[in-house]
């Protein structure tokens, strides 16, 4: 005969353990939720990495401190490169200053020779036509320098008319200076002057452009004081006659 058992059913009692397994159960997911903030708010913690080969990982305050060495080295290095720039700087602008030095040593004695000729026929003198090629064939600069023979006080004013004489082709052809001019024009060249003068003046150059195919021979240089005889003085090209 089976037995029976007895048992007496409470209904408050299973009421209470429905309310704590339903509170259990929302009080799992919420307890993960706070698990995972809590982590997100602690300070991360210093952990050794390592790279494939075993090897430690720089940290970040060491890349920091690496990257501001390496900065230092790169300030340094553009510093020695302005230093030699400098350097480099200032050697050419001795040179170049040693140069106009020496220039100017040649024109001071130039000009003491074009005071103290060595002919003792006075007045007007068409010293030199100095001329200078540049890095275009067709292209040059010159100088045209005047002087005085006597002590007369009164300046000598007058008038420069210069000619170009060359081959254009097979014929001979004469161009004026005018015509060539390729910069500051000094035209029309008018002198007046007691001891001597440079045309154009403060010792610059003015500049003439030959037509292609035009090859120069010589220059003829033509000076007239008024009440006074042309003076007429020819140079080769490049070289005095």
């Amino acid at each position: 005969m089976a037995s029976w058992e007895v048992r007496v059913y409470d209904p408050q009692r299973a009421k209470r353990q429905r309310w704590l397994i339903a509170l259990l159960v929302l009080c799992l997911p919420l307890a993960f939720v706070g698990g995972v903030a809590w982590q997100r708010l602690q300070p991360p913690e210093s952990v050794a990495v390592t790279d494939l080969t075993g090897a430690p990982v720089v940290d970040e305050q060491l890349q920091r401190e690496l990257d501001e060495l390496r900065q230092r080295v790169a300030v340094l290095s553009s510093a020695d490169t302005l230093s030699q720039q400098a350097n480099e700087q200032s050697r050419l602008s001795i040179k170049l200053l040693e140069e106009q030095i020496y220039k100017q040593q040649q024109d001071l004695a130039f000009y003491k020779g074009v005071l103290a000729p060595g002919t003792r026929r006075e007045g007007l003198r068409i010293k030199a036509f100095e001329l200078q090629a540049t890095d275009k064939p067709t292209h040059f600069r010159y100088k045209i320098l005047l002087s005085r023979v006597g002590k007369g006080e009164e300046p000598l004013e007058g008038q420069l008319q210069v000619a170009i004489v060359g081959k254009q082709g097979d014929r001979d052809v004469t161009l004026d200076l005018a015509s060539l001019d390729a910069g500051e024009s000094v035209q029309p060249l008018n002198f007046a002057f007691k001891h001597f003068q440079a045309i154009p003046e403060a010792g610059r150059f003015a500049e003439l452009l030959l037509p292609e195919g035009f090859i120069p021979h010589e220059i003829k240089v033509r000076a007239e004081v008024e009440g006074q005889k042309p003076l007429l003085r020819t140079f080769k090209w490049n070289k005095e006659e």
